[in-house]
């Protein structure tokens, strides 16, 4: 027989995942790092670091995969360490005095639904502020221990990471999460399997595999389509955050807002109050008002008592900015909605559209969220006024200053941003009640307490770790993507703690303006090249895959930064993650922000930097416009000179070089024989003291219960008692008005002014008006309402006067009010009648209106 030269077959390859047994002596670390806990408790991220501080870098800082990757030799060594047995011990002991507290059943509790979370950067399932934002208020919910759960998406790839190709093009790179080594859990059912939720689609059902984040005391659930249950046209709606077409972000949009509800109700969970961040998660109130139409109640009265509970918080400030669908892609998934509703399919469209009837406007998520929501916020005092008029034509009738939407100035955790040094510094020189009492500005006026040499000497040792983690993140990066060796080099030793060091970070959009510094490059160049003043700027930011020109402003900044004069003294930071922005925001001076008026919903980075005493240098928009304090800072005015953006720009450049090269650089650099700028130490004391407590996010989320949540509840509850009785009486009120609106008549209408034309200032008029209000029994009310134009001929109300019922045969109602203007001018006024009742919580909650 002929040997062969060879005969093998092919392996049946099984994969398997090999992890790293856990000693039981060791059992706490496991349970630790299965927690967000230790994202903003040092101890334990010091913690973790010492069982291999190689390993933990290696590992990003993610303990579930530095636990997964530890060798069987150290885990037995670290399990006969008394030292780090004890160090264990100590900080489960805290972990689980703070996990075992009760949540406070005296403040309502809160459903909270948000396309994005930012709870770490190994958990990527955010882009940016919204995302940060959202994972902030997580983990104040739990510090402040109240009852709130929260319904996002355990997304595949994430957001993208950002590199750069050698021309300083962004190329957006999607890497593949692996779940197993992430701080998740499953969320198992009765039988031991995975938690699997199926959203309808219309004709068919998505099946969504249900996950869980402990964010210290509460609950994130995070919805993963992934799986083989779903074709290959489903498995990639939860692949990309903000990623895909139309079509994927619709099918997004349902997951979220209706496989939200269906998955809480999987979960028997039930809260007082649903709370809709951004319009991604509107269609939650879909599914409730089918859950109360299924359970009996008409539609009508669904949508009183869904209504009711709901608060949306928008974060746009243009109405571009709002998700948009076609009628015929929104009926491709939504159709049986309306049936389950008992609506026709127009009524249901119109509840998405600011002109009910128009064929031609496509459904807007966040008028249905407006819609269906008895209370909506912006996020700033200045966006409140912005999305009042935003808003001001879904409710015909009245003018944007008389809208119920209001606002909650957005905060920031303060444990997670603030450097562990920070923390330290606040722990030994504040109240030791501090953390419990952050909106307190007496306790933060200790900072005076603390000697001018500690704020510098930290602020030092803060500049310092930033240029550490610039030259050792991004040596290796920058030597393969960004050509000539030696420049790199030059650059990495150019880099300079001792200078001034101004941040500037955050999504780059052209509306943040980020080329505004390089708008006369001569000057710039004097700036950063003066010998008596060195100062350094650092620019980091991703830019939207699809969004050329915010990519062609990064490519223009790097190119700049790569000039000779600025080599050095301009630097981009790539991939800016939560991880990178916390060592920026902690480790420059000044915090650089130039967005265009009022374009900024919010902003939160300037927050975050000024509690680790960073000046912040920002337009007066967003929370700055609150927030500035003269001697704290610095502002670039709200007023505009210009209406050419361009001609702005150029003013608003030549501004930020004098303020630069007049007052900051001065500023900083007058040192004493200490060599210590006493002038700059009190810009941060006064920074601390008196801007920091009022931008937590334990004030924000007191605000949302003191201004929201408590409201709302109890208005809800009030509905839903005594099998909907309340919720039933005003639902049959409001279609008995609705019946009998355009039949009521007004009878007559009187002033006693002989000149009809000419009123005069300060004298009072008697109006009189006789309406039949056609059975109602005194369910109208009447007003007079003025009306004043400035000099851009932007009308504004002036005054609204309510006039009293003074006499009522059967159902004809005499109204009457002595009527006078205070100014002399030029005035339109005219009568305005609406539906009038005790039980409602505003105008705009039913929204009938008529002039006369």
């Amino acid at each position: 027989m002929k040997l062969k030269v060879s005969n093998a077959n092919s392996a049946n390859w099984r994969n398997i995942i090999v992890k790293s047994h856990v000693p039981e002596e060791l059992k706490k670390l496991e349970e630790i790092a299965h927690n967000i806990w230790w994202v903003w408790n040092y101890e334990a991220t010091e913690l973790f670091a010492s069982l291999d501080p190689v390993l933990w870098r290696e590992s990003e800082h993610n303990p579930v995969l530095l636990l997964e990757n530890l060798s069987f030799e150290r885990m037995d060594e670290l399990a006969n360490d008394p030292l780090l047995i004890r160090e264990m011990n100590k900080v489960y002991d805290k972990f689980r005095a703070y996990v075992d507290t009760k949540p406070d059943a005296k403040r309502p509790s809160v459903a909270y639904f948000s396309m994005e979370y930012g709870l770490s950067s190994v958990l990527k399932i955010y882009s940016g502020g919204l995302g940060v934002l959202a994972g902030d208020y997580l983990k104040e919910a739990s510090d402040s221990n109240v009852d709130l759960c929260a319904v996002g998406f355990l997304y595949r790839y994430g957001y993208f990471n950002q590199s750069l190709s050698m021309d300083g093009q962004q190329i957006a790179n999607y890497e593949s999460q692996n779940f197993g080594s992430l701080p998740i859990e499953a969320v198992y059912d009765k039988d031991g399997k995975q938690l699997v939720v199926a959203v309808p689609y219309n004709d068919y059902f998505v099946y969504a595999n249900i996950w869980r984040v402990n964010v210290g005391r509460i609950s994130l659930y995070l919805l993963d389509t992934d799986n083989d249950m779903n074709s290959e046209y489903d498995r990639p709606i939860t692949y990309k955050l903000y990623g895909g077409d139309w079509e994927n972000r619709i099918k997004q949009e349902i997951l979220l807002g209706i496989g939200g509800i269906l998955t809480l109700k999987a979960l028997g969970i039930e809260k007082d109050v649903y709370h809709c961040n951004e319009g991604h998660a509107a269609l939650i109130n879909i599914q409730r008002l089918c859950d109360y139409v299924e359970s009996g109640l008409t539609f009508n009265q669904a949508m009183e008592v869904v209504r009711a509970s709901s608060l949306y918080t928008v974060h746009t400030p243009v109405p571009a900015g709002h998700d948009y669908f076609d009628e015929a892609l929104f009926g491709k998934y939504m159709r049986g909605y309306a049936d389950k509703l008992g609506l026709s399919w127009e009524e249901l469209m119109d509840l998405g559209r600011i002109n009910p009837g128009d064929n031609g406007e496509r459904f807007c998520m966040s008028t249905f969220a407006c819609k269906t929501s008895q209370e909506i916020n912006g996020v700033s005092k200045l966006h409140g006024d912005v999305s009042k008029e935003m808003f001001a034509p879904i409710w015909k009738g009245y003018y944007p200053e008389e809208s119920q939407v209001g606002y909650v100035t957005n905060g920031i955790h303060f444990p997670t941003w603030s450097a562990t040094e920070w923390k330290k510094l606040y722990a030994k020189y504040f109240d030791k009640d501090f953390m419990n009492d952050q909106s307190n500005e007496k306790i933060w006026e200790a900072i005076y307490d603390v000697p001018d040499e500690v704020i510098w000497e930290t602020r030092r040792e803060m500049k310092n770790k930033l240029v550490n983690y610039i030259r050792r993140q991004f040596r290796e990066k920058w030597l393969s993507n960004q050509g000539d060796p030696t420049r790199i080099v030059s650059l990495l030793d150019k880099i300079n703690p001792n200078a001034l060091l101004i941040g500037f970070g955050r999504r780059f959009a052209t509306y943040k303006r980020a080329h505004l510094l390089f708008t006369d490059l001569d000057r710039l160049s004097k700036i950063v090249n003066n010998p008596d003043y060195p100062v350094q700027f650092i620019f980091t930011g991703k830019a939207h895959p699809n969004d050329a020109a915010g990519q062609g402003l990064i490519k223009h900044i790097i190119e700049i930064s790569r000039r000779p004069e600025f080599l050095g003294k301009i630097i981009f930071l790539e991939n800016y993650d939560m991880r990178l922005a916390r060592r920026l925001l902690t480790g420059v001076d000044i915090w650089l922000n130039t967005p265009t008026r009022p374009l900024e919903a919010s902003g939160t980075s300037g927050e975050k930097a000024l509690m680790n005493g960073v000046l912040n240098f920002s337009v007066l928009d967003g929370w700055w416009l609150e927030g500035y304090r003269e001697g704290a800072g610095w502002a670039l005015t709200d007023k505009r000179t210009y209406e050419n953006q361009d001609y702005q720009d150029s003013l608003d450049a030549t501004t930020i070089y004098g303020v630069l090269e007049n007052e900051i650089l001065p500023l900083y650099y007058a040192r004493n024989n200490k060599g210590i700028s006493k002038g700059w130490i009190g810009y941060i004391k006064k920074s601390i003291s008196s801007i920091a407590p009022h931008y937590t996010m334990k004030r924000q989320l007191d605000d949302y219960y003191d201004r929201f949540y408590t409201k709302l509840s109890k208005r809800a509850h009030s509905l839903i008692a005594n099998d909907f009785s309340k919720a039933k009486e005003i639902v049959e009120w409001k279609e008995e008005v609705a019946s009998k609106w355009d039949s009521i008549e007004i009878l007559s209408t009187s002033v006693n002014n002989e000149s009809k034309a000419q009123f005069f200032a300060g004298i009072p008029y008697d109006v009189k008006v006789v309406i039949d209000e056609k059975g109602l029994n005194n369910a109208i009310g009447v007003e007079i309402v003025t009306i004043q134009q400035d000099i851009h001929g932007k009308e504004s109300v002036y005054s609204v006067k309510q006039l009293d019922v003074v006499k009522s045969e059967e159902s004809i109602y005499t109204f009457t009010t002595k009527y006078e203007v205070s100014n002399s001018g030029s005035f339109r006024v005219a009568l305005r009648m609406y539906p009038k009742n005790d039980q409602l919580p505003h105008r705009q909650d039913f929204c009938y209106v008529r002039w006369f």
